[in-house]
């Protein structure tokens, strides 16, 4: 078992046991006061954040590792597009060769001005997929924002994983929450999951609970949130495998095909109970997140390979016609969640 899967497991099985258990320990203390401390300056106005001429929408979570941002934040900029908004995305760029220290304009909305491997794989996604949006990357939301405003002509941002940016000010505070891992052992990186201590939820206007299960979510789950947070102000997401279509023909891949599933994402089990639900699974391959594939790496896989939307656009570039990409469908009430 690799660090990654032994660091998941610690985050997530209350149970787990290891040696690295005490040092992780140390350094989740000085972790937890470090952001205690930087969020306790924001709130006393301290450090400053600033308010930008656009309405913001920030959707993040509590915790690392994919919870669903992606799909969602891409389901809320097309239902923008319909009510004729001029719309920027603004991603961080993990994972891209491009300098987050300055403004990259990914895409205008119709012309994308650099590959998967620059940008990094969330920001390509959203530029190739959703046409008519415009796609950004900075560490600088602020900066980026005012770019958007001022050469774009955007009146509404949205912040892709932008709930612990507190520097832009947002007018729209949307938290993510896995109904499965939830909070993990609750406790702060690197010994556990959280980014934030639980009082950080304040600053949440809606939480959306990512339903990835088949059944519906039961009343246990939801008292456990609830503790933390308003019912009234919290929204079920049902995500489900939608079709899956091969990435250079568009060809769906029938139902109980054999296939080698392979992602680089944060949270990859449920990738794989995804694919386990429409097809034959006969082997599970996963990297680190925002991992740059290499040709040897997939061509050496034989068969039909099964991956990410997010991990296929870094595969485009490649020559092979065996790799399809599993289409996630979600189901919940963006109007209500963005006007209720």
């Amino acid at each position: 078992m690799n660090l990654k899967k032994i660091i998941t497991q610690i985050h997530y099985d209350k149970e787990a046991k290891s040696l690295l258990l005490p040092l992780l320990d140390v350094f989740s203390f000085f972790y937890s006061k470090i952001t205690a401390l930087r969020n306790f300056l924001y709130d006393k106005d301290i450090l400053h954040s600033y308010k930008v001429n656009a309405y913001v929408i920030s959707v993040g979570n509590l915790t690392t590792g994919g919870v669903g941002k992606t799909p969602l934040v891409a389901e809320i900029a097309k239902y923008l597009l319909t009510q004729d908004k001029k719309v920027a995305i603004i991603s961080r760029g993990y994972g891209g060769k491009l300098s987050n220290k300055v403004v990259n304009l990914i895409s205008n909305g119709t012309e994308i001005f650099h590959t998967a491997e620059e940008a990094g794989d969330e920001p390509y996604w959203f530029a190739e997929n959703l046409r008519g949006i415009s796609v950004l990357t900075c560490s600088d939301r602020v900066k980026a924002a005012n770019y958007a405003i001022e050469k774009l002509g955007v009146n509404v941002i949205i912040l892709d994983d932008g709930f612990q940016h507190r520097k832009i000010q947002r007018d729209l505070n949307l938290v993510l929450v896995d109904s499965e891992k939830l909070f993990g052992n609750r406790k702060h990186l690197p010994a556990g999951p959280l980014r934030e201590d639980f009082t950080g939820l304040r600053r949440a206007d809606k939480l959306v609970i990512m339903n990835k299960t088949p059944e519906k979510i039961g009343t246990s789950i939801l008292t456990n949130i609830f503790e933390t947070f308003d019912e009234d102000k919290t929204f079920v997401c049902n995500v489900t495998p939608g079709y899956t279509y091969n990435i250079k023909t568009t060809e769906v891949l029938p139902l109980k095909t054999d296939v080698t599933a392979i992602c680089a994402i944060g949270q990859p089990e449920q990738f794989f109970a995804f694919v386990k639900q429409k097809f034959n699974l006969i082997r599970e391959i996963s990297y680190e997140d925002h991992h740059s594939y290499k040709y040897e790496e997939i061509a050496k896989l034989s068969g039909k390979i099964v991956t990410t939307e997010k991990d296929a656009v870094k595969m485009q570039k490649f020559e092979r016609n065996n790799i399809y990409a599993l289409k996630l469908k979600l189901d919940i009430d963006i109007e209500r969640l963005l006007n209720g």
